[in-house]
């Protein structure tokens, strides 16, 4: 067994005018640090550090990802304002940050990836309490693509994020503006944790994947207008909360006889699109057909005909695992079924063939992945989906070829032209375009077109200036 560490950053104070007060994070790393550390929930170190310049928050950043084992499981959590800058890429904002200066005045993301993407661990836990946390996704590496949210997760990491790319995280009620108190994302998690009502397949152990189905619902269920993400390419099942459940005993019989999720996060899926090579240049909508595993209707997920009774499972305790492996009387959810919902079979989910509009914008390019959020496989037990990832194929063209962001084609002209000089018409991706060919002209010349060739599309996803397209003249 390796240690289990927690870093927790939160920055309410800051030295900008333009930077507006935080009352909530000094209070979620007082609460989160509680449940973490408390030996009957989480057994967590925890270290605090509350309102630091950006020098400091990025020194124990870095000093919480050294010299680390395979088997540690480490939890950093962040609560400050997320700002961003004209490229979309995100900063996390520390008590001296100007938001002028945001690469030197506070932690950058694309430190964070790096510092994670050098740690051993293959336990990271990343929570993310700040606004549009959902940015932290694009931008890691330049050549990923359009929406490249697995870039984010990475090899042994899951990473719980307050809102997507455009929201506002809210912070309590805003009612008592002199009193801190936790964040609705970080408060959700504290009472997933606390409660135990995270634990979802009532097993005493609360998953990462489970938090975040209770996170989502919490924040949901309170009316906040921000949407919870999550990604997680973690090794194996990671459990934050040992016996979180440790209020069972206080239950009654008929709370633990009730039919209960079995639920499990979504497989991701990948189609391939073959897209001709004008609508990588222009963009385009397309509608494309997947068949994937939806919710079951008849059960609502839950596996179970009406009224039947979920049982831990006396094979492997209610672990899941047996010898290492998933418990053959279970198939590892750790829970038994006493009768079975007979549309889905007791998995919560069929497979249903639907059409999905996919945006492709301009200046995608073969190998490039665009996100869906949440269109993937539904997860055993009625889980939260998968994301759907269309991978971009693009077709040659007849006339024209791509080479970086310009665009090649050979056009034959009139001798006549090719010796006096003259003007001629050419159809373009962009239409018809006149062009002027000056007397003498060589074969084999090159005339260049500005700005008619490939968008440069940045990994944040913002289209960017243009190549050019340049013709061959031959006659």
């Amino acid at each position: 067994m390796g240690v289990r560490d927690a870093l927790l950053i939160a920055t309410g104070t800051y030295s900008s005018g333009r930077l507006a007060g935080l009352r909530s994070p000094a209070a979620d790393v007082v609460e989160l640090a509680g449940v973490l550390s408390d030996p009957a929930i989480g057994w967590f170190e925890t270290r605090q550090v509350v309102d630091a310049p950006a020098h400091q928050a990025m020194r124990a950043i870095e000093r919480f990802f050294r010299n680390r084992g395979t088997d540690d499981l480490l939890v950093l959590h962040i609560s400050c304002h997320g700002v961003k800058d004209d490229d979309g890429l995100l900063y996390f904002a520390c008590a001296d940050t100007d938001p002028d200066l945001l690469a030197s005045t506070s932690v950058p993301a694309e430190f964070l990836h790096a510092q994670m993407g050098r740690c051993r661990a293959k336990s990271i836990v990343l929570l993310l309490d700040c606004c549009f946390s959902g940015a932290f996704v694009p931008g890691m590496k330049a050549t990923a693509g359009v929406d490249a949210k697995e870039q984010l997760s990475g090899y042994g990491r899951a990473v719980l994020m307050a809102t997507g790319r455009t929201e506002y995280a809210w912070e309590g009620s805003r009612f008592r503006e002199l009193e801190p108190e936790p964040s609705r994302f970080t408060e959700a998690i504290v009472h997933g944790l606390r409660t135990g009502e995270a634990d979802r397949d009532g097993d005493g152990r609360v998953a990462v994947d489970e938090l975040y189905e209770h996170v989502y619902e919490r924040l949901r269920e309170s009316g906040a207008k921000q949407t919870p993400q999550w990604s997680s390419e973690l090794v194996h099942r990671v459990y934050l909360a040992n016996r979180a459940i440790s209020l069972q005993s206080e239950r009654s019989p008929q709370s633990r006889t009730r039919p209960q999720r079995r639920a499990r996060r979504g497989q991701d899926a990948l189609i391939l699109l073959d897209v001709p090579l004008r609508d990588t240049v222009l963009g385009v909508v397309e509608t494309v057909q997947v068949e994937t595993a939806v919710m079951c209707e008849e059960c609502l997920g839950l596996g179970t005909a009406a009224d039947s009774v979920v049982e831990r499972c006396s094979g492997c305790g209610g672990d899941g695992l047996r010898d290492g492996e998933d418990c053959g009387t279970c198939d590892g959810f750790g829970t038994l079924i006493h009768d079975p919902c007979q549309v889905c079979a007791g998995y919560g989910r069929v497979r249903m063939r639907r059409g999905l509009t996919v945006k492709i914008p301009p200046g995608v390019a073969t190998g490039m992945r665009i996100r869906l959020s949440e269109q993937g496989e539904v997860g055993l037990g009625g889980g939260p989906a998968g994301d759907l990832y269309v991978e971009i194929n693009e077709l040659p063209d007849d006339r024209f070829e791509r080479r970086g962001t310009d665009l090649h084609c050979t056009t034959r002209i009139p001798v006549a032209i090719a010796r006096k000089g003259g003007i001629i018409d050419l159809d373009t991706f962009d239409g018809t375009r006149k062009v002027r060919i000056p007397a003498g002209v060589k074969r084999g010349s090159l005339v260049r077109l500005a700005g008619l060739g490939v968008p440069l599309l940045r990994a944040s996803g913002k289209v960017e200036d243009r190549g050019d397209l340049m013709v061959t003249l031959d006659w």
